[in-house]
């Protein structure tokens, strides 16, 4: 909102500038008065400049497009603080256009509404749409095709940090993650030995001392991925033993995030997409899953 001042300094110059314009059409469109001479009398290369008015059809146009400008002032907001006779604001037509695309979204999902999120994910023309929804809201983080990148979830395995029933995925999208692993504050030697010893969870070959001495250190990692390093699926601590690395396989990349943790946040949709869009999007991420 301008300040009074402002709204009447900006109401004053757009009306004087219309009344310049039309007293510049009123000026040229008649000849001049240069003793009625067809000239001007400038001459250029040779050429004249006739003493002549605008063509009327010219001078009609800039005559409509002044008219036009009164009108446009007078109805829509544009003089400063005045709001035009129609009170048409952005926000308005912005509401009326969401009200008008909810109420379509509204008769779409009708037909989706008594469907739970197993029926929905084998239902062809749900699917059809939640792939759309897919790519527009998640495949920037978890690919088009949905097998993720570093850092971000493969969400078409059986390995769920959370869960992959039906209900904890519609959470998960609703509400969002926020993950942390804190850094273990162990020495970097130890740190080494820890990151061994986790490939040795998940299948590798390590030494006894490794063993014996990882095992030791690792009962500060029990509390949250369990004594088999299976994981929890209710805090959302990684599965270490299924050789499924969501930030690096390697011993540096491992004994990195041992020294200095990590953090992972998951963005909630709620105030994004819809409840019926956020349920078909709960099916289609269920559809991909595998057992």
């Amino acid at each position: 909102m301008l300040t009074d001042n402002w709204s009447w300094y900006i109401i004053a110059l757009a009306v004087l500038n219309i009344l310049a314009m039309g007293w510049l059409l009123l000026v040229t469109g008649k000849k001049n008065n240069l003793a009625d001479s067809d000239t001007t009398g400038h001459t250029w290369d040779g050429i004249e400049e006739l003493n002549n008015p605008l063509p009327r059809w010219w001078l009609g146009l800039f005559i409509i497009t002044i008219i036009f400008s009164g009108l446009y002032l007078a109805l829509y907001p544009g003089l400063g603080n005045f709001k035009g006779t129609l009170g048409w604001t952005q926000m308005g037509q912005y509401e009326e256009a969401l009200k008008q695309n909810r109420a379509k979204q509204d008769a779409f999902f009708a037909e989706f509404v008594d469907l739970d999120i197993p029926s929905l994910s084998v239902n062809a023309k749900a699917m059809e749409t939640a792939d759309r929804l897919f790519r527009n809201n998640c495949a920037t983080c978890h690919g088009s095709d949905a097998r993720g990148a570093r850092g971000f979830p493969n969400l078409s395995d059986s390995d769920w940090l959370y869960g992959g029933e039906a209900a904890t995925i519609q959470r998960t999208i609703t509400n969002g993650r926020a993950g942390v692993m804190p850094n273990l504050g162990v020495a970097s030697d130890d740190a080494t030995i820890l990151a061994y010893y986790l490939k040795g969870l998940a299948g590798e070959e390590v030494t006894d001392h490794v063993q014996q001495k990882g095992q030791v250190l690792f009962t500060v990692c029990a509390a949250c991925h369990g004594l088999e390093g299976k994981g929890n699926q209710a805090i959302g601590a990684p599965n270490l033993s299924d050789n499924i690395w969501l930030h690096g396989s390697s011993i540096p990349e491992i004994e990195t995030i041992i020294l200095n943790g990590k953090q992972g946040n998951m963005p909630g949709f709620q105030t994004l997409l819809s409840a019926n869009e956020i349920k078909l999007l709960s099916a289609y991420v269920y559809s991909l899953r595998t057992e």
